[in-house]
């Protein structure tokens, strides 16, 4: 995975209708966690024609972020084309949420907000509240996809982090070679209260990175329990 720098930007030289001007305050559609404030509305920006995402030009409008670097990436655009992408993602639960064509966000001409990332409304305070990340996927059969990052050879088992990307678990025993993955559903067991009949290791054997799928419990019901588990 990329290096996440935290890099926060305030366009000094936006240009105002005045110095009344409203500014409107965007917030992570996942989490609620502040993303942006500019002095124009998303929803009048231009949207591209290939991904729908607003056209945010610095040079017009106030573009004040709160984010993280989420690394370059490289899309293929037409026959021939590639299209370069320096993603952003939200502090709070690490949802992709923006991107620039520029390595440099000071100099980058342009934001690219993503379409329905953001909200001019913070959802409740209660992270119960939220929407179930992506990272864990209702299946058909019943089934649900919990895609897990695994941090081996801590002190205990535990349950650090749930966001956008994975679910982050610490776990006593090295990861590599699969020692981990008898602690890993034991854990996983206890926290879900599940049997380990009831849940299988589908990717990741032998890494870090892990997807478990379980039986019997919806996509929410796993969320609100890893939640109510989870230790920062």
């Amino acid at each position: 995975m990329p290096k996440r720098t935290t890099h926060t930007y305030s366009s000094e030289d936006a240009v105002t209708d005045g110095t009344n001007s409203d500014l409107f305050v965007y917030y992570c559609k996942h989490c609620s966690s502040h993303v942006l404030i500019s002095d124009n509305q998303l929803q009048k920006m231009p949207k591209r024609k290939t991904d729908k995402a607003y056209v945010l030009d610095k040079k017009k409008y106030l573009a004040r972020l709160s984010v993280d670097d989420a690394g370059k990436v490289l899309l293929k655009r037409g026959e021939g084309k590639m299209e370069k992408q320096f993603r952003m993602s939200c502090k709070g639960c690490g949802l992709f949420v923006c991107y620039r064509a520029e390595e440099d966000l000071e100099t980058a001409s342009f934001i690219y907000v993503v379409d329905g990332a953001l909200s001019t409304i913070a959802a409740e305070t209660n992270p119960q509240d939220a929407p179930v990340p992506p990272c864990i996927s209702q299946l058909e059969g019943g089934l649900v996809q919990v895609a897990i990052e695994v941090e081996d050879r801590a002190q205990r088992s535990a349950i650090t982090r749930v966001n956008a990307d994975d679910v982050r678990v610490t776990v006593t025993a090295p990861a590599a070679r699969g020692e981990a993955n008898n602690e890993l559903l034991e854990f996983m067991g206890r926290v879900l209260g599940l049997k380990l009949s009831q849940m299988t290791l589908q990717r990741g054997w032998n890494s870090k990175s892990k997807l478990l799928v379980v039986e019997d419990l919806t996509a929410r019901q796993v969320y609100e329990k890893l939640l109510e588990a989870a230790q920062p």
